[in-house]
Formats: C-alpha cells, structure tokens, sequence
C-alpha cells in the first residue's frame, strides 16, 4: 500500500505508475476520498472544541443557578451532528482503505517502461545451451517412458492442471527441494516450515488480495485460501511487529506446495508440467533495512543463481518492464533456464523487490536506534520452482538411450544413485 501524504503530494506520479503497470486503479477517487475524509476530522475536532467549551460554559451557569437549558439544547443538536459524522468517517474511511489497496506499488526508476513481457531486458546469459547428437524429448515423453510423470492420473484424481509424480519422479523432485533448502541454508536463511493455508488478512498483506482474488483457491464458507506461494504466510510472520534495528535483514527459506487457479492464463505453455495448478517451489523471503534494500535485491538473485548454477542448467536473467511487473513489486527480476526439449526458456524464479509497500499492509516495522519506527523493505525469490526445474532437468540430462543422467549435486540426496535407466 502507498502512504497517502504520497499519492496526495505525487498523484501525477501515481497515475503514471497505474497506467504504466496496465492498471485502472482509480487515483482521483482516492484524493476526492482523502479530502472528504479530512474535512469531516476538521469539523468533527471543532465540534467537539466547542462541545467543551459550551460544556464548561454551562458547569458555570448551574454553578450560579442560571438557566443553562438553550445551551444544553444546542449540545445535544452538536452532540448528534458528531455522532453523524462519526459514522461518516467510518465509512469514508472504509471506501479509501478499498481503493488505497487497488493501488500497485510504483515501479523503480531502473525499471524499463513498457506493455509486455516484450519490453523486458535480458541482463546476462549462463552456462552453454546443450547440444544433443539426436533429438531431446520433451519432459512428458521422457516422464513417461522412464514411469517418472504420470499426467493422465493428476488429471483423474483432481483435474487438468495435476500432475502425479511416481517411483524414482517423486524421489527426484524431494531430492531437488531439500538440495535447494540446504543451499540456502548454508547461505544464512532460516528455514520455516509454514501453514499451506492462510486467512484474508495475510493474503491482503502481501497484495494477493483484493487484487488477484480470482487466481486463488479460497476454501468453501471460510476466510481461509490456499496459498499461491510462501512467500505470503513467512512474509507475514512479522505482521502487526515493530523489530529491532539489530535484528535486520530477516532472511527466511521455506518450502511449500503452491496453489494457483490462474484464471487469466488458460492456453499458455498447458502441456506436461510447464502450468500447473498445484507445484512445489522453495522461497526465499527478506525483511531488511530501507538503506540495504537494493543491496540486498542484487545479493537474493546471486543465491537464486546459485542453484542453477550447482545444477548445471543454463539460464538468462531478465528485468521485467512495467507492463510485465507484479502489482505490488518496485522491481523484478525473472530467471529463465533453458529446456532442451521443448527448446525455450521458462520462468522458474522471479526475484522482487517491494520496498514499504507490503510492510505498510502488514504493519511490520523496526524501531532504530534514535527509538525512531519505520517500515522494513521486503523482499523475496523463488530459490527455486520445481515444475519447470524438473522439466529442465529431465529435458538437458536426458540420454540418446532413452535414460536420465542425475545431476552430481542432487546424487548425495539419492543414495547415490547416478543414473535413471528406462528398466530401472
């Protein structure tokens, strides 16, 4: 959420960042609100002024036994006209609240300005895209033939958009989660094991709601939604909290199950395990010092790096432009690795940043050392997503006899095992 002394000093800059991001959040209707509200605190104060006064004035009367009762008349008149403008606060409030959280965050001055994903910019490229002496399958052929990935049973069981993974598959994928959450470990990140299911006030702090309400799973007559990432439950464990100054950054990893209806996403890249409904990612959440925040962008998408790179998987890194920006991300940066059967690259982290944007929805603060509060910056990664990673890897480890090759770092987590062959 925006600080509304800024919309109201900056609204041309507000409205630049709405249109930019492809946005209809209604600017003018939030300053009509914010006038409106603070002209019914001013007349509500003046009231209440002259309520006290009128009220000492009429002590005094009956003190001298004079009539007070025109006085006393009047009060009550004045006494119901700030009850009236009470309940007009209220919900003059309650609307501005509504619209103040349809604002996105206002893209960072590095940003590119465009529509689309075509105006994002690739910043660097890793590691040699892989030549094969035969033609590399796509993950589902492979999946298939080595008993890995069972689509047609997900489907079953819940629906298109499923998958289930089977045999030495699951082993793979629980190899890849608890390699990449001992990676970060390592890096300093403290791992959190999170509730899968989170309530509307959580969603609402981190931006999922009210904005993207129709891409959630929200359970049957309750409060509660499935959540899309980890990011929202472990960025929200200091919700409602003032820190310490000491106590940033904040750096936690968590693994989660991840749950996406993506209404607006029917027909893009549907086939085998490259959109799904549910898929499991690791994330990585920071809160830090306003000062470090951009430092600590940079130092979040070397380690997201980090994984590809002890996997062996190429990848490009791009800067998304407005038009392609999360609504409540400043700045972003997406990972991309390339799949050699399906022959593209796929998104399999996105890197943002938020400054005070979700810490103002949270309330989630620090106390400095002139016992002075601010607002923490947040932000986080995906360290990494494993649907499309596993594509990845079934796809560049894959061998002209039909096996697949284990990536040497995950070996450790599969007792060894170097090799998936098509009897194994």
């Amino acid at each position: 959420m925006l600080d509304m002394k800024f919309i109201r000093e900056h609204p041309d800059l507000v409205k630049a960042a709405v249109e930019n991001k492809n946005d209809h959040a209604d600017v003018e209707k939030i300053i009509e609100l914010d006038n409106q509200r603070r002209a019914i605190i001013t007349e509500v104060e003046e009231l209440k002024a002259r309520r006290n006064k009128a009220s000492e004035q009429i002590g005094i009367k009956k003190k001298n036994k004079e009539d007070a009762s025109e006085a006393i008349a009047e009060m009550k008149t004045v006494g119901q006209r700030i009850a009236d403008l009470d309940n007009e606060l209220r919900s003059t409030a309650e609307a501005l609240r509504h619209h103040m959280l349809r604002v996105p965050n206002i893209p960072h001055e590095t940003v590119p300005v465009g529509p689309d994903e075509e105006s994002n910019v690739t910043v660097r490229e890793w590691g040699k895209i892989p030549q094969f002496d035969f033609e590399p399958l796509p993950h589902w052929d492979i999946g298939e033939k080595l008993a890995l990935v069972d689509l047609p049973a997900g489907a079953k069981i819940t629906g298109s958009g499923f998958v289930v993974l089977r045999g030495m598959g699951a082993t793979l994928q629980r190899a890849l989660i608890s390699f990449m959450l001992d990676t970060h470990v390592k890096a300093g990140f403290v791992e959190i094991a999170p509730p899968f299911v989170a309530n509307a006030d959580t969603m609402t702090g981190t931006g999922q709601l009210p904005k993207m309400a129709d891409d959630m799973y929200q359970l049957k007559d309750e409060d509660l939604y499935l959540i899309p990432t980890a990011e929202v439950p472990v960025s929200n464990l200091h919700r409602d909290e003032i820190l310490a100054e000491d106590e940033l950054p904040k750096n936690y990893v968590a693994y989660t199950p991840c749950f996406r209806r993506e209404a607006g996403a029917a027909g893009k890249d549907t086939r085998g395990l490259l959109r799904l409904h549910q898929f499991e990612k690791v994330e990585m959440v920071k809160l830090v010092h306003p000062e470090r925040s951009y430092d600590e962008l940079d130092s979040l998408l070397k380690q997201a790096e980090s994984v590809l790179q002890l996997l062996k998987i190429p990848y490009r890194v791009r800067l998304l432009a407005t038009g392609d920006l999360s609504f409540a991300a400043a700045k972003c940066y997406d990972i991309e690795i390339w799949s050699a059967g399906v022959k593209k690259y796929l998104e399999v982290s996105s890197v943002s940043i938020y400054g005070d944007f979700q810490a103002r929805r949270m309330n989630t603060r620090f106390r400095d050392k002139d016992k002075k509060v601010h607002f923490v910056h947040t932000l986080n990664g995906s360290g990494v997503a494993l649907a499309r990673l596993m594509a990845a890897v079934l796809e560049n480890y894959q061998t002209e006899y039909g096996s697949l090759l284990i990536p040497e770092v995950l070996r450790p987590y599969m007792g060894g095992m170097a090799e998936i062959t098509p009897s194994a």
